[in-house]
């Protein structure tokens, strides 16, 4: 199994407001839900930002996004540890496979591929 990026998944109250400020700092809109805003460094693709409010296919908020290659061998090799799934495996709408798993420190881990 792959890692394509890890990316933090930042909660906002005001996804403009923060789109605006990571802006400042250089990065660019790639995708904007509404609820879900991804901000992509133009020199670097893989330095990424999401910016969720609240995620409107799930039922927690991820704080971290690992895009890897295999979702189904990464969520087998989780499941195969007892570790807690929060979300099961989905195809979601905008194109991209995933589940979320809580790590050992209670964090959501949105392990997500891209279909």
């Amino acid at each position: 199994m792959t890692i394509r990026r890890a990316v933090p998944d930042i909660t906002t109250a005001d996804p403009a407001a923060s789109s605006a400020f990571y802006q400042l700092l250089g990065f660019r809109e790639e995708m904007n839900l509404g609820w879900v805003v991804n901000l992509v460094s133009p020199s670097n693709p893989t330095a990424q930002v999401i910016l969720i409010t609240e995620d409107a296919a799930a039922a927690a908020n991820p704080d971290l996004s690992i895009e890897v290659d295999d979702v189904d061998a990464a969520y087998e090799a989780v499941r195969a540890t007892g570790s807690e799934i929060v979300h099961p495996i989905t195809d979601e709408q905008w194109g991209v496979r995933r589940f979320f798993v809580r790590d050992p420190n209670g964090k959501v881990v949105n392990v997500v591929s891209h279909r």
